[in-house]
């Protein structure tokens, strides 16, 4: 199945319609009448997060790439084992080899002492000898289902380096969104698939599922990522997001080393004049990623795009605005981990007033941004790290 792209759009055909009929075509759900809220720090996300969990009354199911064991992940476990003595069904997901990567994992012993406070928890794919066979598809979703009623995602684990940082990146950026409404459906089937993969327990979709009522004004596509299954969904959904923008295109991602057919839609988009804006962060939290980047950003740049390299930290953010009408929140990265291998979700929504939110946020960020160039290219990055960054280019979707 080859990736659906969008022919150059009509002036009288906004992005808005021609997206949505994009989506529509590639399967994706779309739900109208919901509330979108805009989470873009971690402390907004852990508080929101714990009130809403404090305040149910059925059932919290949890599904994270990371969980560590600090203070936060404790935080949230001494309150998730409060709600379970309530009688509150409680069902946690955890990415093994996200789990693996972090120096807090959970060990055995701690998740046989969770499982006794009541909470089941349990890790996707669990890694065994010799790990090659655990190495892709991982569970890079970020999703929380509270009651039926609403739903969390984005980019943001459960961990106390989103609030205080690491010596390595410094401060954390990252955006989280809370949804009600009939989507929250759309996150809990999504839920009870991974689950049912990895438990063999199927979740009746009478009991999780409740068909919720009308809670705001905004239409939201869902895009849900799964190997094998849906493994083109994402790039597609990108790529006619790129192929339908008339005047403007903003990005904000951590690793944007992009694959063919994005890279491919973004010549596109510049060639039929189309103003392309990326930010991408100065720290990174891995060693060869940012050479990579580098690469892919200077021929971007070459072609017209506008490069803002954000030096307050390491903006985790993933998000893409497109013509003041319309934007994507969510997991997934623009790389291939994100685009060919792993379990991701983003929205879509269809909201000049969401939109702008982002916009605002981006425009403050770019005061602590600096614009790309030929010339200082070569001053932000040695001759080191530029040959670095063309070696690994090849195995960039592995990174």
């Amino acid at each position: 199945m080859s990736i659906i792209s969008v022919a150059p759009c009509k002036a009288q055909t906004t992005a808005t319609e021609l997206l949505r009929q994009a989506l529509a075509e590639q399967g994706n759900p779309e739900y109208r009448d919901n509330e979108v809220t805009l989470l873009p720090s971690a402390s907004e996300k852990y508080a929101d997060l714990s009130l809403c969990i404090d305040s149910a009354r059925h059932f919290v199911h949890l599904e994270y790439f990371i969980f560590r064991r600090d203070s936060v992940g404790n935080a949230f476990l001494h309150l998730l084992h409060r709600k379970a003595s309530e009688g509150v069904e409680v069902r946690l997901l955890i990415d093994a080899y996200g789990n693996y990567k972090s120096p807090l994992a959970m060990k055995k012993e701690h998740l046989d002492s969770i499982r006794g406070l009541g909470i089941d928890v349990q890790m996707y794919d669990p890694l065994h000898f010799p790990w090659i066979q655990n190495m892709l598809h991982r569970d890079h979703r970020k999703i929380v289902v509270v009651d039926g009623k609403t739903a969390f995602t984005g980019g943001m684990n459960i961990a106390d380096y989103y609030e205080r940082g690491t010596e390595r990146t410094g401060r954390w950026r990252d955006m989280q969104i809370r949804l009600q409404g009939p989507v929250v459906d759309e996150f809990e089937n999504i839920f009870a698939q991974i689950w049912y993969k990895t438990t063999g327990e199927e979740l009746d979709s009478q009991k999780y599922c409740h068909k919720t009522e009308s809670a705001g004004d905004k239409l939201i596509s869902v895009v849900n990522r799964e190997p094998r299954k849906l493994s083109k969904k994402m790039r597609q959904a990108f790529v006619s997001a790129l192929d339908v923008a008339q005047h403007e295109v903003r990005i904000v991602n951590p690793y944007p080393t992009n694959t063919n057919s994005v890279r491919r839609a973004m010549k596109r988009l510049l060639r039929r004049g189309v103003k392309l804006q990326i930010m991408v962060s100065s720290s990174m939290d891995n060693q060869i990623t940012p050479e990579v980047v580098a690469i892919e950003m200077k021929r971007l740049m070459r072609r017209g795009a506008e490069v803002y390299y954000y030096e307050g930290g390491f903006h985790h953010t993933k998000v893409i605005m497109v013509d003041d009408e319309l934007c994507s929140i969510g997991t997934a990265n623009f790389d291939g981990r994100s685009l060919r291998y792993d379990f991701e979700v983003n929205v879509f929504v269809f909201s000049p007033q969401t939109t702008l939110q982002l916009n605002n946020i981006f425009n403050a960020d770019l005061q602590n941004s600096v614009l790309l160039t030929k010339d200082n290219f070569k001053q932000r990055f040695s001759l080191r790290r530029r040959m670095l960054g063309r070696v690994f280019q090849p195995i960039k979707g592995l990174l």
